[in-house]
């Protein structure tokens, strides 16, 4: 048994040839911004600043980003290396071998899946509060997860949300990318204006102190808002759908991550700017900062962005974890039939609807409260190989990058950028790691019972 057997880089761009190269670098940015700049923008920066930077979180932010960056980059050099579907799966069966390309891959289906679940009932709680405003009451029994305790049965909107997005990622990515870079304009223009108004209700004194839990709050706020930049790594499982991938995949890595920045630090720094930093420890202080200042108009058109940027995230979560588990049907590892892509629309219409019925059924059925937290060391498992597999991929003489992107200051980059997202994982609760090993536990007996005899590399 060969566990480290590796994939060839001629088969995987032999096999996504199939795939109309059709996204834009303006397509990735807002794939990217799309699915990093959530309902956390308008909350975290106020919790944060509350009970752990105080006015320096505008710094937390910025070293949060630095760390993500460096992963940022280490993906580019990948994405430009290997512009193939299926993210640090397929970076993982090419570079470290097929047993370490399926636990990313396994990784990346928890992360995706489950943060579309838990973002579609976020999405369902703003959509039924904005119906209650008008009049409108969705009856008890369709409003939550399976518990007839406490008289719900289904959570009905968040099913409705997940098969409507999927229903438009079906029609083709040209259609679905319109209406993506629509809503994440629109989005940004939210925030620009809360930005924008927020400046003239500055109160200088605010700021002081800049650092009244020291520069250690500094960085404990940094390992926290760290979480509020992920989601930037799904950009690299649409590789094999862009054109010009060697520059325009590391444009849209890159480029996702300086907007995110921006956006996050703007906000942070109007936001405790305008309320003193320890009045902003409640559940929305950027609606609570323009209650403060009479500016109720504009907390109601957040409510509207917080949708409109869950919307997104859900967007670019549910492409994402389709074409990973297109990627890994098409190495023959999960059933072949999810690696069929529909002639029509060169869309992989089963991955995608099964993707789609999973997520919908967790987002509806299931209680996710306690799970969430799986998203992060996912990521984080993701992030750490892809970091270090930048050194073997520099020694693959098989793999050229020649004109594409490298991480500069290599070997030092990768290397910081593996530890510290070691270091992040590090910090993730017990309950996360216990229930990440049952994760890994059934993947691994999926893949030992089906996955190793069924792979592509059997024959």
């Amino acid at each position: 048994m060969n566990l480290f057997r590796k994939e060839s880089l001629e088969r995987y761009l032999g096999t996504d040839q199939k795939f109309v190269k059709s996204l834009t670098a303006f397509d990735l940015i807002a794939l990217g911004v799309g699915a990093v700049i959530g309902t956390g923008i308008f909350i975290l920066p106020g919790t944060v600043a509350a009970t752990d930077a105080g006015p320096g979180v505008i710094l937390s932010f910025f070293l949060a980003a630095i760390v993500c960056a460096l992963a940022g980059m280490c993906y580019a050099e990948f994405s430009s290396a290997l512009p193939v579907a299926g993210s640090a799966y397929s970076y993982g069966n090419v570079v470290f071998g097929e047993i370490i390309g399926w636990i990313l891959g396994w990784a990346l289906i928890l992360e995706y899946m489950l943060a579309v679940a838990a973002v579609s009932t976020g999405w369902a709680a703003y959509f039924n509060s904005l119906l209650a405003s008008v009049g409108i009451k969705i009856p008890t029994a369709l409003s939550g997860p399976f518990d007839p305790a406490h008289g719900t049965y289904i959570n009905l909107i968040a099913v409705i949300i997940v098969l409507a997005i999927t229903a438009m990622l079906a029609h083709g990515m040209n259609t679905s990318m319109r209406i993506n870079n629509i809503a994440v304009v629109l989005k940004i223009a939210i925030i620009v204006i809360f930005i924008a108004v927020g400046v003239f209700f500055i109160k200088p004194g605010n700021y002081h102190p800049f650092l009244p839990y020291h520069i250690t709050g500094v960085f404990q706020g940094a390992t926290t808002v760290f979480f509020a930049f992920l989601g930037f790594d799904a950009i690299s499982s649409s590789a094999a759908e862009v054109k010009n991938p060697r520059k325009n995949m590391t444009t849209g890595i890159i480029g996702t991550l300086l907007i995110a920045t921006v956006l996050y630090m703007g906000v942070a720094a109007v936001l405790v700017g305008m309320v003193k930093y320890t009045k902003l420890d409640v559940a929305n202080p950027v609606a609570f900062a323009l209650e403060m200042v009479h500016q109720s108009w504009l907390a109601d058109v957040l409510s509207i962005g917080a949708l409109i940027g869950m919307f997104t995230m859900m967007v670019t979560m549910i492409y994402s974890s389709s074409r990973l588990v297109y990627s890994i049907g098409r190495d023959g590892m999960l059933p072949t039939f999810l690696a069929k892509l529909d002639p029509r629309t060169s869309v992989p219409q089963n991955a995608l609807w099964v993707v789609a019925i999973i997520i919908a059924f967790m987002g509806g059925l299931v209680s996710l409260d306690h799970l969430t937290s799986l998203v992060n060391i996912g990521t984080l498992l993701a992030f750490t190989f892809v970091s270090f597999g930048i050194i073997p991929l520099r020694r693959n003489r098989e793999i050229s990058n020649q004109g594409g992107f490298k991480v500069p200051l290599y070997p030092v980059f990768p290397i910081l950028s593996g530890v510290a997202c070691l270091a992040m994982m590090c910090l993730l609760k017990k309950e996360t790691f216990i229930g990440a090993g049952i994760w890994f536990a059934i993947g691994l007996l999926l893949y030992f019972g089906y996955g190793y005899r069924h792979s592509k590399l059997n024959h």
